[in-house]
């Protein structure tokens, strides 16, 4: 094994990621009965691999691990030679319901020296960043969201540029009526985080009246907001919804016209990362990138959040050796096991997010 090992990172038709896989990833299509050799390595490739896709560095024994990025990300369902196609028909995931984890931190020194780094933000009158300046609809019921269309509608006449704002959004959703317990609570936070996003240079609150989510109410659960950026409107308590919409996106445009970016320091930036359609390259290519950035953004006292957590399953264990201490471990363990209540509790596997698309493209098992 030490001698098939040596020196296949310069192949050109494979890469490996780790010293410790057993497996590579082919960087193109290869036929069946290709070999590959380089050094001590004679790989005779025994099916056609699609590009993106694990080829066997050696024998492996049913129910034997799978090791790429030098873990564990799954195991063989049967017995494989070495040059076979690994993938959903041979390999399965290792993941189960929850687990328990120990935490063992491998923590790494970030070498990034601190940078007099700046972004081009806009400084809310709340002290918070945004990137953007956007100009938000947030109807408190989805009843109001074709009236919302209507007022923008209104409103972009007078203005066909928009500026200063880069968008107008309705954040359209067929929720806030009939909703009860947590179903309604968490609509309703949702839709306040929505309005105190530091990315809204403005804010219409749109409701229709008789809805459980009460403008009134909403509003108390919003507490303090900036009135001249964030305006309320009943449509049943107006005589013309539309007209009084526009109005009040006219005052909401009047606030501001004078805001412009400046310059803020990388250590208020905050930066959200989501799958993007991952495929077999995704984790030597944008992943890898990502991590560096991120690396150096959080040197620089800034921040990035993993927004899905599925796409944790797998390697929560690498992310929980890189917690800082016991307390963020046991974070991270929480946050795992509890998505995967989410899961067992509707009777769903936890196993299945990688999409079709995702598999066809050599990702995941």
């Amino acid at each position: 094994m030490n001698g098939v090992m040596e020196n296949k990172s310069a192949i050109k038709d494979i890469m490996e990621l780790n010293p410790c896989d057993n497996v590579v990833v082919a960087l193109h299509p290869i036929k069946k009965g290709t070999m590959i050799s380089e050094g001590e390595l004679a790989l005779n490739v025994i099916n056609d691999i699609p590009q993106g896709h694990k080829i066997a560095l050696c024998d492996l024994k049913k129910d034997e691990d799978v090791i790429k990025y030098g873990a564990s990300i799954g195991h063989v369902t049967t017995d494989v030679k070495q040059g076979e196609w690994l993938h959903t028909h041979n390999v399965k995931t290792n993941l189960n319901d929850e687990l328990e984890y120990s935490y063992e931190p491998e923590l790494r020194t970030i070498t990034y020296p601190k940078a007099a780094g700046t972004f081009q933000g806009y400084r809310r009158k709340n002290g918070k960043v945004g990137i953007r300046n956007d100009l938000f609809i947030v109807p408190t019921v989805g009843c109001v969201n074709g009236i919302a269309e209507r007022i923008v509608e209104l409103f972009k006449l007078n203005h066909p540029t928009i500026a200063p704002f880069d968008n107008i959004t309705i954040l359209k959703h067929p929720y806030g009526c009939s909703q009860l317990g947590n179903d309604h609570e968490n609509t309703r936070k949702i839709l306040a985080d929505a309005v105190k996003h530091p990315n809204a240079g403005g804010v219409l609150v749109f409701g229709l009246g008789c809805e459980n989510n009460t403008v009134d109410g909403f509003r108390e659960l919003l507490g303090e907001v900036d009135p001249d950026r964030v305006k309320f409107l009943v449509a049943q308590k107006v005589e013309d919804e539309i007209i009084t919409g526009a109005n009040l996106l006219e005052e909401i445009y009047q606030a501001a016209r004078k805001d412009h970016r400046e310059e803020i320091p990388l250590a208020e930036l905050k930066i959200g990362l989501k799958c993007g359609g991952s495929d077999g390259f995704s984790g030597i290519t944008a992943n890898p990138l990502l991590g560096m950035f991120s690396d150096f953004l959080i040197s620089q006292g800034g921040s990035t959040v993993l927004t899905e957590v599925p796409e944790m399953f797998g390697a929560e264990q690498l992310l929980m050796a890189r917690a800082e201490n016991q307390e963020v471990f046991e974070n991270i363990v929480d946050l795992i096991n509890d998505f995967k209540h989410y899961f067992t509790n509707y009777g769903e596997p936890i196993y299945e997010n990688p999409s079709p698309g995702n598999k066809e493209g050599g990702s995941r098992h």
